[in-house]
């Protein structure tokens, strides 16, 4: 466990989807919080390879965990 003091507080807007699939994670891994399961996620995130670099005109809408029927409808 970390003995940094958390002073900075991050919100994060998640659809219904999302919120389960991450409370899903968190349970099926028995983390202790919401709050350590998003930090282990963005831990490995960070860690990990293969990600190329995003569309400098993308918007905060275009990522997202789960894919919406718009998503399907575009993709054809």
């Amino acid at each position: 466990m970390s003995s940094d003091n958390r002073i900075e507080r991050l919100q994060l807007m998640l659809t219904e989807t999302e919120l389960q699939m991450v409370d899903d994670w968190r349970f099926k891994r028995r983390m202790p919080s919401r709050s350590a399961a998003v930090r282990e996620l963005l831990k490995r995130g960070l860690v990990a390879e293969g990600f190329a670099l995003s569309d400098p005109k993308a918007k905060s809408a275009d990522f997202g965990l789960a894919q919406t029927e718009d998503d399907d409808e575009a993709q054809g």
